[in-house]
């Protein structure tokens, strides 16, 4: 049976290409998202790519992963660092994730060394850039695996 990853973009993530591109690069999260269903074929999984700027929307995605998807992969973008309310709906669903950031976030201003999510997270894959969701979905296959 087909494995199912949803993979969730939070706050800005839509400016990709627009926005500090020496820190985020050119590419747009529709460039990402064909990357990942690219990818996704060829390691036979099925996706679903959402993005949304409320905090509640993306609560509300997580929520209703369960019983649908074998995994998530987040990049919670700005919320990483404030949003008790994603982290309580990760660790509610209980489904294997990977948090994932285009930058490092350890080596960028001090608020964003901190990660609320990650104690929900089984890894963490940051400063790699886009490559970084690629990444991603290899460690989720591999973590469903076992």
């Amino acid at each position: 049976m087909t494995k199912k990853i949803l993979i969730i973009n939070g706050p800005n993530l839509n400016l990709l290409g627009e926005r500090e591109e020496n820190k985020y690069g050119t590419n747009t999260l529709d460039e990402v998202k064909k990357n990942c269903e690219t990818h996704a074929k060829l390691i036979n999984i099925e996706i679903k790519f959402e993005q949304s700027n409320i905090e509640g929307e993306i609560v509300t995605k997580i929520q209703k992963a369960k019983g649908i998807f074998d995994g998530i992969i987040i990049n919670a973008a700005g919320y990483t660092h404030t949003s008790v309310a994603i982290l309580d709906a990760l660790l509610a669903i209980k489904l294997p994730t990977i948090e994932v950031h285009i930058t490092n976030i350890y080596s960028r201003e001090d608020f964003r060394k901190k990660s609320l999510i990650s104690k929900a997270a089984n890894g963490i894959i940051c400063g790699f850039g886009i490559k970084g969701y690629i990444m991603a979905l290899d460690s989720i296959v591999e973590i469903l695996k076992k």
